[in-house]
């Protein structure tokens, strides 16, 4: 790449590709889009780039990214302090923020458990999430990680390790495609899944 771009093109090249979902030929047209914008926009674009990495950190309680603690739904004495969503993901919470049906709170997990991966329980937001529910207040617990193997993994060692403590478990239901991403989901598809959501503790007990 080096001997068809300038040096400094083709540092940008190098380090857009490292964005998630986007290829070289990608980090190729965004660093052209780029080098050809008034200089001004290109200034506004990293300052917001660095304003986002120095203000954002996670909630102390549901470990969404916010830029105040504690973040927004949570600081919200309207939600139902009763119900917790599990996510993997804060553009998850995004997603069933915009159906505007759920009136809980959240738990952001920030991964799945992937032993392929090298990701296992102690790299995800678990413990948080128990220290939440030994508080007393949490009646219910809503699994809503991705439809995935990953997820399902997820959930289930979830389901296994909340049992118990005496609350309900729920599993978001199918309506979501298999494999699917829960951000990719429309609204009405996923409201469907949420109010189809099932007890996960009664399947592990008929297996």
């Amino acid at each position: 790449m080096a001997s068809y771009y300038a040096p400094s093109v083709a540092q940008l090249i190098e380090e857009l590709a490292k964005l998630p979902g986007v290829g070289l030929k990608t980090a190729q047209r965004l660093a052209m889009h780029l080098v050809k914008r008034p200089e001004a926009e290109v200034e506004a674009l990293a300052r917001a780039l660095l304003l986002a990495r120095r203000k954002v950190m996670h909630c102390a309680s549901c470990q969404n990214l916010t830029d105040e603690d504690p973040c927004e739904i949570c600081a919200d004495s309207s939600r139902d302090v009763s119900r917790i969503c599990v996510v993997s993901d804060p553009a998850d919470v995004v997603a069933m923020e915009r159906m505007r049906e759920y009136r809980g709170l959240y738990h952001v997990l920030h991964g799945l458990i992937s032993p392929m991966d090298g990701i296992g329980p102690d790299e995800l937001h678990i413990r948080e999430l128990l220290n939440r529910i030994r508080e007393g207040e949490v009646e219910e617990v809503i699994l809503a990680t991705d439809p995935t193997i990953e997820g399902e993994a997820t959930a289930m060692y979830l389901a296994r390790l909340l049992s118990p403590l005496g609350i309900d478990i729920t599993r978001i239901a199918r309506g979501l495609p298999e494999g699917g991403d829960l951000e990719y989901a429309d609204e009405a598809t996923l409201a469907r899944a949420l109010e189809g959501r099932r007890p996960i503790s009664r399947e592990q007990d008929k297996d």
